[in-house]
C-alpha cells in the first residue's frame, strides 16, 4: 500500500497538525509505504529523508492567509502514483492541487477543523469542501462532538469515521528530572502551564486577566501575532511579573514544562481548537487540565471532575476559581492526574490512532473501484 500524505506543513515547522502529521507518519511506515508531501518555510523546494520518510518541502509561491500555495502540488501529487491520497484539512490549496492533479486513486481526509473566519472566506469554501467530502472514500474526524456540531459534516455522517487523535505516552510519562528542578527553581511554584499559538481562538487574554485572582506563576509557551497585546495586557493588568511568554519550544523539549507544572490550562474560546492536543500531552505526563467548555471536541478530552475542570469560555472568574480549586487541593490534583493518565494510556494512543487509520485505508482500498461510504 502506497500512501501520499499532503498537509499544509511538517516539523520542524511547528504546530498541532504538524506533530500529529509526524507521529502519525512514523507509526503507519511500520506497516505501509508513507511519502509526506507539504509546502516549506523557505521559498525552495526539498527532499530529504527524516526519520526515515520522504518528505518533499515544495517551494511556496505565495500564502493566502495561513495556507500556502505551492505551483508544484498537482503535479507532485500525480507522479507520486499512490495508491490512497490523505489529505489533511482545512487546507483549500491542497484540495484545488489535488483536483487539478487527476489523481485516480482512493482519497482520505481528516478533517482537523471547520474554517471558521472570515465568514466570507467560510462561504466562499463551502462548496469546495462538499465537493472533496463526495470524492472521499472516508472523512476522519477527531471527535464524535466535533462530528456532531459541525454543520457541513453533520450532512455527511456516512462519510465521516471517528478517529481520535493518539500520542506516544512514553514521550511524556518520563522526563528529566533536573530540568524540571531548574524550571521550578527559576519561576517558582506554584506553576501554570498553557501552550499554543498566540492567536485569537485561544483565549489567552482571559487567562490573564484570570492572574489577577490567582496566587501562582503562569508559564505561556507559544508565539504569534497576539504576542504583543498579550503582552501589553499582563502589563496593564499588573501580572506580568508572574506571567511568562517563553516564545516557541521544540515538542520534543516540552515534557519538563509539563511536568514541572501544577496545572495545565486550555482556555479556548472557538471551535477552530477542535480538539487540543496539548491536553493529551499535559494528562500523560499526570497534570490535571481546565479547559472550557466550547462546542467542539475540547471537553471530550479531559473530563470535567475525572482528569480536570472544565469552565466557561470567555470568564475569566470561572476559570481562575477552576485553577484556584486545583491549587488548594493537592490530593484532588494527584486524583485528576493519574485519572488522566489512564485515560490517555486506554484511550488515545499513538498504536491505537495508527491503527484506526490504517483500518479505514483498508476498507477504502477493498472497495470496487468508484463505489463511494454507504
Amino acid at each position: 500500500m502506497r500512501v501520499l500524505q499532503v498537509g499544509k506543513f511538517y516539523p520542524p515547522h511547528m504546530g498541532g497538525i504538524e506533530t500529529h502529521l509526524q507521529d502519525l507518519c512514523g507509526e503507519l511506515s511500520r506497516s505501509i509505504s508513507v511519502r509526506v508531501l507539504v509546502a516549506n518555510d523557505s521559498r525552495r523546494h526539498c527532499d530529504e529523508i527524516v526519520d526515515g520518510l520522504r518528505i518533499t518541502r515544495l517551494a511556496p509561491l505565495f500564502n493566502v492567509s495561513t495556507a500556502p500555495v505551492c505551483p508544484r502540488m498537482a503535479p507532485e501529487i500525480r507522479r507520486a502514483r499512490a495508491d490512497l491520497v490523505h489529505l489533511h484539512l482545512p487546507n483549500p490549496a491542497t484540495m484545488l492541487a489535488c483536483f487539478a492533479s487527476a489523481h485516480r486513486g482512493r482519497l482520505v481526509l481528516t478533517w482537523h477543523s471547520d474554517v471558521l473566519r472570515p465568514p466570507v472566506i467560510t462561504r466562499a469554501l463551502a462548496p469546495l469542501e462538499r465537493l472533496a467530502i463526495r470524492r472521499a472514500g472516508a472523512c476522519i474526524v477527531t471527535s464524535h462532538r466535533y462530528l456532531e456540531s459541525s454543520p457541513l459534516l453533520s450532512e455527511h455522517r456516512a462519510r465521516c469515521r471517528v478517529i481520535p487523535y493518539g500520542i506516544p505516552c512514553e514521550r511524556f510519562a518520563q522526563c528529566d528530572t533536573a530540568a524540571v528542578a531548574r524550571i521550578r527553581a527559576r519561576f517558582g511554584t506554584p506553576l501554570l502551564l498553557a501552550i499554543g499559538r498566540l492567536t485569537y481562538y485561544k483565549g489567552f487574554e482571559f487567562l490573564i486577566h484570570a492572574m489577577r485572582y490567582i496566587d501562582a506563576h503562569l508559564l505561556l509557551i507559544g508565539d504569534g501575532p497576539l504576542r504583543q497585546m498579550l503582552e501589553g495586557d499582563a502589563r496593564a493588568l499588573g501580572v506580568s511579573p508572574r506571567v511568562s511568554f517563553l516564545g516557541e519550544i521544540h515538542n520534543r523539549a516540552l515534557s519538563p514544562y509539563y511536568h514541572a507544572a501544577d496545572v495545565f490550562v486550555l482556555p479556548s474560546v472557538a471551535r477552530s481548537e477542535a480538539f487540543g492536543i496539548v491536553q493529551l500531552e499535559a494528562m500523560a505526563s499526570g497534570v490535571p487540565v481546565v479547559n472550557t467548555r466550547i462546542d467542539s471536541g475540547v471537553p471530550s478530552v479531559s473530563l470535567d471532575g475525572t482528569t480536570g475542570l472544565t469552565v466557561p469560555p470567555c470568564a475569566p472568574e470561572p476559570l481562575a476559581a477552576a485553577i484556584n480549586c486545583l491549587l488548594d487541593d493537592p490530593p484532588l490534583r494527584a486524583r485528576y492526574g493519574a485519572a488522566g493518565r489512564r485515560r490517555v494510556a486506554e484511550e488515545f494512543t499513538l498504536d491505537q490512532m495508527a491503527r484506526r487509520t490504517l483500518d479505514v485505508y483498508c476498507e477504502i482500498l477493498s472497495r470496487p473501484c468508484g463505489r463511494s461510504a454507504a
